[in-house]
């Protein structure tokens, strides 16, 4: 479970539409040439219009090369989303989700 404070340790990234914040992407450089998405969210009156496409290739260009995620398997629209940019599902985490406990399936994507 995130606390808002867990987001100070991460670089954060905001899709703004005028005042109002539509997106937000947190990740972290895991070492060269290594990311990790840890959260991607757009505001569902935003969905659909390319901010999360954007936030992600912001993302990519600025930490070009293999970037990680998780999803929960249950997360249909994000999975589908995910694999419209290229990325692979390569292994699972059992346990990994709390409330409701669900494993995670780990992501990757390489760009180069």
């Amino acid at each position: 479970q995130w606390d808002p404070v867990d987001y100070l340790n991460h670089d954060l990234w905001v899709a703004a539409a005028g005042i109002r914040v539509v997106g937000f992407l947190a990740g972290r450089t895991l070492g060269a040439g290594e990311s990790e998405l840890l959260n991607l969210a757009v505001a569902p009156d935003s969905r659909r219009q390319g901010i999360g496409r954007a936030l992600v290739a912001a993302w990519l260009e600025r930490n070009p090369g293999t970037i990680f995620l998780e999803v929960r398997p249950s997360n249909t629209a994000a999975r589908v989303f995910y694999k419209s940019l290229g990325f692979q599902e390569i292994s699972t985490r059992p346990e990994y989700y709390q409330d409701p406990p669900e494993a995670a399936i780990v992501l990757k994507f390489h760009s180069c």
